[in-house]
């Protein structure tokens, strides 16, 4: 159990919420970690677009990622780079959407494809953007969180709609240094649920909880068998 609660904490790491609590003590150790503080820009970027698209694309199968809005990074933020049809939105996160203790929150080699349905477009990938845009304008980890609670706290962005959930299904993605691709899986996002009401976390469930308790959100995360290319999870 406690290798694979490490290793969902690698999966994570793009996607969102901490493992553990979030502890302001851990902003104090960064400097002791592999990527004590962000690298320059360029090494978050993708310089070939339509390979950034593939890659964010590859998050889901091709029968809902072919129709669906993609979002590439650029030097200030994402940007549209396909328009939509079906209401669900690829992307491919970078590193500053880990877990804030997460010893890979600044490694530039992160790459999370990842493909909202449209209620987590709606409530969950504003959060993304928010992050994204105030990292990419020089704010600090610390400034990040704050801006971003403060925008909780205000409503400015929304709770959790029901039914919000994305696939990560690449085996192109890079989430940590430790695991790679880790496995293709769900998630579920909830606004501060309780995972006992999912059966979350005991033997012999495939759901995996994960509590953040600074952003107010709870992700289930569920390991499928089959990458989005249809070839088997080994």
């Amino acid at each position: 159990m406690q290798r694979r609660k490490f290793a969902a904490s690698a999966a994570m790491s793009i996607a969102l919420a901490a493992m553990f609590a979030t502890s302001w003590p851990a902003i104090a150790q960064e400097a002791k970690t592999p990527y004590s503080t962000m690298a320059p820009v360029d090494q978050y970027l993708i310089e070939d677009r339509s390979a950034e698209i593939a890659l964010a694309r590859s998050a889901a199968p091709e029968s809902i990622s072919r129709d669906a809005e993609v979002l590439v990074l650029e030097r200030h933020g994402y940007e549209t780079a396909i328009q939509g049809k079906n209401g669900f939105v690829c992307i491919v996160e970078r590193s500053w959407t880990a877990p804030i203790d997460d010893p890979n929150f600044w490694n530039p080699k992160l790459r999370g494809p990842i493909c909202f349905n449209a209620a987590a477009a709606r409530s969950y990938l504003p959060r993304t953007i928010k992050k994204t845009d105030l990292i990419l304008a020089g704010r600090t980890k610390a400034q990040m969180i704050e801006a971003v609670t403060a925008a909780i706290d205000k409503k400015e962005l929304p709770a959790m709609e029901p039914g919000a959930m994305c696939y990560m299904l690449s085996k192109q993605g890079y989430l940590s240094d430790r695991d790679g691709h880790w496995h293709p899986h769900l998630m579920f996002f909830v606004s501060q649920a309780d995972p006992a009401a999912w059966g979350a976390d005991l033997p012999g469930s495939p759901i995996i909880a994960v509590n953040d308790s600074w952003e107010r959100l709870t992700t289930f995360m569920v390991p499928v068998q089959e990458w989005s290319d249809g070839t088997a999870d080994h």
